[in-house]
């Protein structure tokens, strides 16, 4: 019987590791499998593309910001207005208006860019950031960018009591959507503000403003591809501050926008000739009302580091 015992004893020291063995092994394996499921991989998340093709459309900024290491040579001119006829044949002979621009991307999301103006000889620093961007899964519906400037008129001192008189700036929310593949739709409220505005000194020695310094405004822009590279642009700009005197005319445009990988060419009427935004939003008086239209164009050329 002792001998019996002593079997089952040596039987069972020598199954024991094993069991253990198999007990902890699927243990490891529960947790593994375990571990699987309650960490899945993220989805991808996928940006839609290409809501417009160029930084800006006509007289307006857009919401796209080129990639990091993107660089951006802008041509922008506008003639004069076409109610004049033969005359100056509608406006192609009469004094334009030009502003040449560089932008660049130093990081994803950021753009800045300098550029000089012919009207009032203006130089403008600006910069322009991707807030939100709009998903294919329409989790984020529309994109959001910040655009802002500083300008500087360089024209002669004469034209201005104290130095800081020269500065003007502008700010802009740009909020748009692409609709479908070939529609995309974006509004931007904006304010402009002027160190100086036209005005005169009273008989008591105030100096009376005839226009405020600061301006709000609106915009609307519409985008619609019938091919592959082109497509129509309309653009809307309202005016919503009253100024004392001169309030400024409303601006229609309408347009052909052409593109290829690198380039983007825009051919259309509108009612501003000034190219810098502050400068249009606060001084236009070409009333679309009256036929005072001019052609403007613009060249963009986008190189990729």
């Amino acid at each position: 019987m002792k001998k019996n015992t002593n079997k089952i004893s040596a039987f069972f020291y020598r199954c024991f590791p094993v069991v253990v063995l198999f007990f902890f092994a699927g243990q490891l394996y529960a947790q593994e499998d375990s571990a699987m499921v309650e960490a899945p991989l993220k989805p991808e998340v996928r940006l839609a593309k290409n809501t417009f093709e160029s930084n800006f459309l006509m007289d307006n900024q857009t919401v796209m910001v080129p990639k990091k290491g993107s660089l951006e040579m802008a041509i922008q001119h506008r003639f004069g207005t076409v109610n004049n006829g033969v005359k100056d044949m509608y406006g192609l002979f009469a004094p334009s208006n030009i502003r040449l621009g560089l932008s660049y991307a130093p990081i994803n999301k950021l753009n800045v860019a300098v550029g000089l103006t012919k009207e009032r000889m203006q130089v403008d620093f600006s910069a322009k950031y991707a807030l939100l961007k709009q998903t294919e899964s329409n989790k984020v519906p529309v994109s959001v960018t910040y655009f802002g400037n500083v300008v500087i008129d360089t024209r002669d001192k004469v034209n201005f009591r104290y130095g800081v008189h020269r500065f003007s700036y502008f700010n802009q929310l740009l909020i748009a959507r692409k609709i479908t593949e070939k529609l995309s739709a974006q509004v931007a409220p904006s304010f402009s503000w002027f160190n100086n505005v036209e005005g005169y000194v009273n008989s008591k020695g105030d100096i009376v403003n005839l226009m405020k310094n600061g301006h709000l405004a609106i915009s609307f822009m519409g985008r619609y591809k019938f091919s592959d590279k082109s497509a129509v642009v309309i653009n809307y700009d309202q005016p919503l501050t009253q100024h004392p005197s001169k309030n400024p005319q409303p601006n229609l445009s309408l347009g052909f926008e052409t593109t290829t990988d690198s380039h983007a060419f825009q051919v259309f009427f509108a009612n501003y000739y000034g190219i810098v935004p502050q400068s249009n939003n606060v001084y236009n008086q070409n009333d679309y009302r009256e036929g005072q239209f001019v052609i403007g164009f613009n060249i963009t050329r986008l190189w990729a580091f």
